[in-house]
Formats: C-alpha cells, structure tokens, sequence
C-alpha cells in the first residue's frame, strides 16, 4: 500500500464531529515515501502532498509504521515508545488523531 493509499484511507474515516471548532494541521513525513499534510479545520479534512509550513505537529515514521498505525495494528504510543515514530511540535495532539481518525 503506498503512502497515497494509507493517507486517503485516514481521510475517509475522519470524524467530523471530533473535529468541530479545531484548526490545526497535521504534518506525516514518511522516511521511505512521500510527505503529507492534513489540515483539520471546523469539522473538515483536507489532504496535501509534501510539507506545510503551519504543521502545528509533525510525525516521522515509516510507511509500515504508517500502515500499521492506520489499520490498527501498531499502537501509536508503543511506536513512539520503540522508536518508530517520532513527533516534533504539540505532542499532545498527535494523541487526537486516534480521535479524529478512528480505526
């Protein structure tokens, strides 16, 4: 599954109710493939290719790591643990997109 595929996957799941009144941008830069950004604002979620200078946290893993966080396979916090996943910026919003992006 390329990276393309996992991010649209997460878009498809969104949950608009959990998004109601927040602005934010989530900033995935994948080592071994492309770079995306999903920008979360009043409830909508919107995809773009590469980076996005307002990313309010950026995520640092692999395509695998990708994968198996999105398909419910990997929990995100023992990523972060292990060392597969790596966050810069607000950390405590990375633990929103279990929220935002249910699996």
């Amino acid at each position: 599954m390329s990276v393309a595929d996992i991010i649209s996957t997460m878009q498809s799941k969104f949950n608009a109710s959990a998004a109601a009144g927040l602005d934010l941008v989530f900033q995935f830069n994948i080592e071994d493939g492309e770079n995306y950004a999903l920008i979360v604002k009043d409830g909508t979620c919107a995809v773009e290719q590469g980076n996005n200078a307002n990313a309010n946290v950026t995520l640092i893993m692999d395509t695998a790591t990708l994968q198996g966080i999105t398909s419910g396979e990997t929990d995100g916090m023992q990523a972060f643990m292990a060392g597969k996943l790596r966050a810069e910026g607000d950390m405590m919003l990375a633990m929103k997109l279990g929220e935002l992006f249910p699996v």
